[in-house]
C-alpha cells in the first residue's frame, strides 16, 4: 500500500512540474537519446530548460556524440550559448575535452569570435596551449591574446605554424610568423614548407619565403624530389613567380641552374640514368610551364629566347646554354668517331681519338674548360680515356653507353626551345640542331628505336623532322609500333577501363535502334570529346543492357550503317568487298556532316581498340594516312582504266595519235563535263615527255580531287581522336588491320582454292616450298601475304573460293617468273596474282618472300 502511494506521489509531482513548465518533455534515461533532446535547447541558449531537465537526471555532461565526438560544451562554445556553457561547466563539463579533430571548446569559441565564451572557459582553466589541426586566424589571435605558447608542439611534434601550413592558412601563418613562431619540423622531419608544397598552397609558401629567405632555394631543390607531385610544385612556383618580375626572373634562373646541374650529372656514366633522366625532364617541364606564364613568353611567332646569333635574349636561359654546349660537343665527338671508323678502321684507338679531339677543343676555347669542367662524364674524361683506350673498342660502344643519356638531354633541349615558340610551331634553332646532328641521331634511333617514343617526341610533332626518320620507324615490327601508338595516344588519360558505367546518366550514349545512324550522330556530336576518350557507355532506347558487349554491338551495327547506300556516303569498289567515298554524295544535303561523323566513329573505334566491320579501298586508307595515291590505286574503282594508264606508261605514245589533252570528261549526275587537270589543260597535249605527269594528275583527279570535300570532312572527325602524327607510323595495309582486325586465315582452304599458271602446278618443288613456308608463317605474316597479293586482308564470307578480283570472282593465282639473284616476288592485286620467281631452295624463297612482305607497297606492280 505504501509503495502504491509513493508511486502516486511521484506521478502527481511530475504532473505538477509539467503543468508549471507548460510541457510534458522528460529527459530520457540513456545518454544517446538525452543528448539529442538537449542539443537544440543548448544551441538556443535555453539555459533554464536545460537546467530543469538536468535536475535530478543521471545524464553525463561529457558524453561525446556524433561522428566528430563533441560534447554539449562544444556545442555551447560553438554557438556562443554563454549561459548554457556556464551551466554545463558548473555541472562538471571538461573545458579541455578534444573532439576527433583535436578541437576543444576553447578552439571553437575562438574560431567564431565568441569572446564571452572564451572568458568563461578560461575561468574554468581551459588550456590555451592545446593544439588542434585547424589553425584558423581568429582562433590563433584569440588564443595568443590569452597567453598561448606559440611554439608548443603536440605529441607528434607539430606546432601551430605546422598546422597552419598543412591547411594552407596564409593569414594564420602570417600572424604566427609575425609573433615569432619558429620554423620547426615535426617528429618525422616534415617541415611547414613540405606541407605547403604537398598541398599546392602557393600563397602560404610565399609567406614562409618572405620570413625565411633560405627557403627559396629549398623550394627550388624540391623540383628534384620525385615524391612530390609535379602539379603541386607547378601551382606553388606559378604563384610565387607571378608576384613580381624579379620573382619571375629569379625562379626561372634558379630552375635553369638546377636543370643544368642535373643535365651534366645525366651525362656522367657514373650516375643513375633513370633517376637523373626523370629529374632533368621534371625540372625542365616545370621551367617551361612557369616561363609560358610570364612576360617573356612568345606572342608574335618569334623564337623569344634567342636572336639570329643564338645569343640568349632572356637571361633565364643563360645557365642552360652550358648544358646545350655539352650536348653539342658530345654529338660532334660521336659523329667524328663514326666518320673515323668508316674512313679508317686501322687508325688509332677510338678512345684516344675522342680524348685528343676534346683536348684540342678545350685548348681552342679555354672558357669551356673553366666554366664546364665536366663536359664529358668521368668515365670518358680525356685523361681517363687516354690511360685506358682498350675500354672503348669502337664508336658503337660509345653510342651504346651514351645514346639514352644524350637523347634525354635532347628532349630537354626540345622542350626549352618549344616553350619559346607559339603553340604548334617548331623552333628554327632546334630544326637546325637536328639537321646538324642528323647522322648521329639516326644512329641512335637505328640501334634503339624506342628512343623515338621515350625522348624524340619532336618527331611526332614536326613532320619536317619526322620524314628524316620515317624509314627507320617503319622498319620496326608492326606489334611494337602498335604498342608505341597506344602508349603515346593514351598519354595523360586517367587509368580506367575502356568502357565504363558513368556516374552521370548524361554521359551515357542513348541510341535508338530504329534510327541508329542519325541518333548516334546526334548524341556523339553533343558529347564532349574528352569524355568520349575516357570511356564509352552505350544503351539502346528501351533496353537495360550496358557494358562492353553493347559497345561492340554498337560499333558493329554502326559500321554497316556508314556504308548503307541509302546515305550515299560510300560506294562499292570494283572488287565488291571494299568501299571508298562516293563522289556524288552531295545528293545527301547532310553528307559532309555525316562524313565527319563517320570519321569520328572510326577514330573512336581505333582509340578504344574496337574493331569495325568495314573495309576501305587502299587509296582511302592512304588518304587517312596522308600518303599520295598512285595510278595503281585506280584499279580499285576501274581496273580496265588502270590497265590503260599502265599501258601508256609502258609504251612510247609519240606516233600513236592519241590526241589526249590534260583534261578528262567526268559524269556528274548523268551530264558529261570536261575538267582540266591543270590550268589550261584542255589545250595542252599529252606527249611522251609529259605522260607521267598526265597519269599522276588523272589519278589525283579520280582518286582525290573528285572526293576532296568528303575526305576533308572525314579526316576532321577522325583527327578529333587520332593525331595525324601518330597514325603515320603505319602504312595503308597496317591501318586496315588496326581498324578491322587480324582475320583468321585457313591455309588449307587457301591452298585448295589457288590456281597456277606460266608453268607452275602443285607438283613443282617451288610451289611445295611455298606452301610449307606459308604454314610456318605467323598469322600476321600470312595477313601481310594476303594483302601483298590481293590488296586486302579480308577473306570473303565462304572462304577463298569467293575471292574477288577487278572483274568478278578471281581465285588466288601463282605465276612462274624466271629467277635472277636477289629477285623479289611481286604481285598484280587486281587479278590476285603472285609472281613467284623459280627460287633454287626453300630457304631462299622464304627469305625473299619475307623481304617483299615487309617492303610494303613498294613491292607491288600492276597487271
Amino acid at each position: 500500500m505504501e509503495r502504491a502511494m509513493e508511486q502516486l506521489n511521484v506521478q502527481l509531482n511530475r504532473l505538477t512540474r509539467s503543468l508549471r513548465r507548460a510541457r510534458t518533455v522528460e529527459l530520457p534515461d540513456d545518454n544517446e537519446t538525452a543528448v539529442y533532446t538537449l542539443m537544440p535547447m543548448v544551441m538556443a541558449d535555453q539555459h533554464r530548460s536545460v537546467s530543469e531537465l538536468l535536475l535530478n537526471s543521471k545524464f553525463d555532461v561529457n558524453y561525446a556524440f556524433g561522428r566528430v565526438k563533441r560534447s554539449l560544451l562544444h556545442i555551447a562554445a560553438n554557438c556562443g550559448s554563454v549561459e548554457c556553457l556556464v551551466l554545463l561547466l558548473k555541472r562538471g563539463a571538461n573545458p579541455n575535452y578534444q573532439d576527433i579533430s583535436g578541437c576543444t571548446p576553447l578552439h571553437l569559441a575562438a574560431r567564431n569570435g565568441q569572446k564571452k565564451c572564451m572568458g568563461r572557459l578560461l575561468e574554468y582553466n581551459a588550456d590555451v596551449n592545446i593544439c588542434n589541426n585547424e589553425g584558423l586566424t581568429a582562433t590563433v589571435l584569440c588564443l595568443l591574446d590569452s597567453g598561448a605558447d606559440i611554439n608548443r608542439p603536440n605529441v607528434s611534434g607539430a606546432t601551430p605554424l605546422y598546422f597552419a601550413c598543412s591547411h594552407g592558412q596564409r593569414d594564420t601563418a602570417q600572424i604566427l610568423l609575425l609573433r615569432g613562431a619558429k620554423y620547426l619540423p615535426d617528429k618525422n622531419g616534415i617541415t611547414p614548407l613540405d606541407l605547403c608544397v604537398q598541398g599546392g598552397y602557393g600563397e602560404t609558401c610565399e609567406i614562409l619565403i618572405q620570413h625565411h629567405g633560405r627557403l627559396f632555394q629549398t623550394l627550388i631543390q624540391m623540383t628534384q624530389n620525385d615524391d612530390i607531385k609535379e602539379n603541386m610544385l607547378r601551382q606553388v612556383l606559378e604563384h610565387v613567380s607571378q608576384q613580381s618580375d624579379s620573382s619571375y626572373q629569379r625562379i626561372l634562373t634558379s630552375l635553369a641552374e638546377v636543370a643544368t646541374t642535373n643535365g651534366h650529372k645525366l651525362l656522367s656514366l657514373s650516375s643513375n640514368f633513370e633517376a637523373q633522366m626523370k629529374s632533368l625532364l621534371r625540372i625542365v617541364r616545370i621551367f617551361c610551364h612557369v616561363f609560358r606564364l610570364g612576360p617573356s613568353s612568345p606572342n608574335n611567332g618569334n623564337d623569344m629566347g634567342y636572336n639570329g646569333n643564338k645569343t640568349p635574349r632572356s637571361q633565364v636561359f643563360k645557365p642552360l646554354e652550358l648544358l646545350w654546349h655539352s650536348l653539342d660537343e658530345w654529338l660532334v665527338l660521336i659523329s667524328t668517331e663514326l666518320d673515323r671508323k668508316c674512313g679508317d678502321a686501322a687508325s688509332s684507338s677510338p678512345g684516344s681519338e675522342i680524348a685528343s679531339l676534346l683536348l684540342k677543343q678545350r685548348e681552342a676555347d679555354p672558357s669551356v674548360s673553366t666554366e664546364t669542367p665536366a663536359l664529358l662524364p668521368p668515365s670518358l674524361d680525356p685523361e681517363v680515356v687516354m690511360k685506358t683506350p682498350e675500354a672503348y673498342v669502337d664508336g658503337q660502344d660509345v653510342i651504346s653507353m651514351t645514346a639514352n643519356r644524350l637523347s634525354a638531354v635532347i628532349q630537354a633541349f626540345y622542350m626549352c626551345c618549344s616553350c619559346q615558340m607559339p603553340q604548334g610551331m617548331t623552333s628554327p634553332r632546334f630544326i637546325e640542331f637536328v639537321c646538324k646532328h642528323d647522322e648521329v641521331l639516326k644512329c641512335f634511333v637505328t640501334r634503339n628505336p624506342k628512343i623515338i617514343f621515350n625522348h624524340f617526341h619532336f618527331l611526332l610533332e614536326c613532320p619536317e623532322l619526322m620524314s628524316r626518320f620515317m624509314h627507320i620507324i617503319k622498319g620496326q615490327p608492326f606489334k611494337d609500333r602498335c604498342e608505341w601508338f597506344y602508349e603515346h595516344l593514351l598519354a595523360g588519360q586517367p587509368d580506367s577501363d575502356m568502357v565504363h558505367r558513368p556516374v552521370n546518366e548524361n554521359d551515357i550514349l542513348l541510341i535508338h535502334r530504329d534510327s541508329i545512324f542519325r541518333s548516334s550522330c546526334e548524341v556523339v556530336s553533343k558529347s564532349a570529346n574528352e569524355k568520349l576518350k575516357q570511356g564509352i557507355a552505350v544503351r539502346f532506347h528501351g533496353e537495360e543492357g550496358m557494358g562492353q558487349g553493347v559497345v561492340r554491338e554498337w560499333f558493329d551495327i554502326l559500321s554497316n550503317e556508314i556504308i548503307n547506300p541509302d546515305y550515299a556516303l560510300f560506294t562499292q569498289s570494283a572488287d565488291g568487298t571494299t568501299f571508298q567515298p562516293n563522289s556524288n554524295s552531295s545528293v545527301n544535303p547532310d553528307h559532309l556532316n555525316y562524313f565527319r561523323f563517320a570519321g569520328q566513329i572510326l577514330g573512336l573505334a581505333l582509340y578504344h581498340r574496337q574493331l569495325v566491320n568495314i573495309y576501305f579501298t587502299r587509296s582511302f586508307y592512304k588518304h587517312i594516312l596522308g600518303i599520295p595515291v598512285n595510278y595503281q590505286d585506280v584499279s580499285s574503282i576501274d581496273p580496265e582504266y588502270a590497265k590503260n594508264l599502265q599501258w601508256i606508261l609502258d609504251n612510247d605514245i609519240s606516233d600513236l595519235g592519241l590526241e589526249l589533252t590534260f583534261s578528262v570528261e567526268t559524269d556528274v549526275f548523268g551530264a558529261m563535263e570536261e575538267v582540266p587537270l591543270k590550268p589550261g589543260g584542255t589545250s595542252i597535249q599529252v606527249t611522251q615527255e609529259n605522260k607521267a605527269e598526265y597519269v599522276q594528275l588523272v589519278t589525283e583527279l579520280r582518286m582525290t580531287r573528285a572526293i576532296q570535300p568528303q575526305i576533308n570532312a572525314f579526316l576532321q572527325g577522325f583527327h578529333t581522336f587520332i593525331p595525324p602524327s601518330l597514325i603515320q607510323l603505319f602504312d595503308e595495309y597496317e591501318l586496315e588491320l588496326l581498324l578491322s582486325g587480324m582475320p583468321e586465315i585457313d591455309v588449307m582452304d587457301w591452298k585448295r582454292n589457288t590456281e597456277y599458271t606460266s608453268g607452275y602446278d602443285t607438283e613443282e618443288p617451288v610451289i611445295q616450298w611455298f606452301w610449307e613456308v606459308v604454314e610456318s608463317l605467323t598469322q600476321e605474316e600470312r595477313v601481310l601475304l594476303l594483302q601483298f597479293v590481293t590488296g586486302s586482308s579480308r577473306v570473303p564470307h565462304g572462304g577463298f573460293a569467293f575471292l574477288m578480283g577487278g572483274s568478278g570472282l578471281q581465285k588466288f593465282t601463282i605465276a612462274a617468273v624466271p629467277y635472277t639473284s636477289n629477285l623479289l616476288p611481286t604481285s598484280s592485286t587486281c587479278i590476285n596474282m603472285l609472281k613467284l620467281p623459280e627460287y633454287p631452295s626453300k630457304d631462299v624463297l622464304r627469305d625473299r618472300l619475307l623481304v617483299a612482305l615487309h617492303c610494303g607497297s613498294y613491292g607491288y606492280t600492276m597487271a
